[in-house]
């Protein structure tokens, strides 16, 4: 039986538009295997995942997913998010275009290891 956040997840994505979905599942499955211990719910109406501490969010809008909370992201991997970056700390991803997986993974694993060095914790992930 599937988690209260993980079904609001999965209903979130159901009720996008049909073309917009399997960008939206292949979003989440990149999140869930870069951080697989991390939470999904929904939050401020987008999904959500935490791990000891706030890591990322992602909502669709009209013609593109955010992602959101890119932390040290941003400046680590700033050649790489410069055609995507919008505002202080978002990532737009069109509809019409592949996500870039590889890039999404580091953001998230990155996190994962903010989160950890910021509560003290050993094994961050490696990016």
């Amino acid at each position: 039986m599937p988690e209260r956040g993980s079904a609001e997840v999965g209903a979130y994505i159901a009720a996008a538009p049909a073309a917009a979905r399997p960008a939206l599942r292949q979003l989440r499955q990149i999140i869930k295997d870069a951080a697989p211990a991390a939470t999904e719910t929904i939050s401020y109406r987008m999904p959500y995942y935490s791990h000891h501490g706030r890591l990322i969010y992602f909502a669709l809008m009209r013609d593109w997913v955010g992602l959101y909370m890119l932390g040290g992201a941003k400046t680590r991997y700033a050649k790489e998010l410069a055609r995507y970056l919008s505002g202080v700390s978002t990532a737009r991803f069109p509809l019409d275009k592949p996500l870039p997986r590889a890039l999404i993974r580091k953001i998230v694993k990155l996190r994962v290891a903010e989160n950890l060095a910021r509560r003290g914790r050993s094994g961050a992930a490696k990016t």
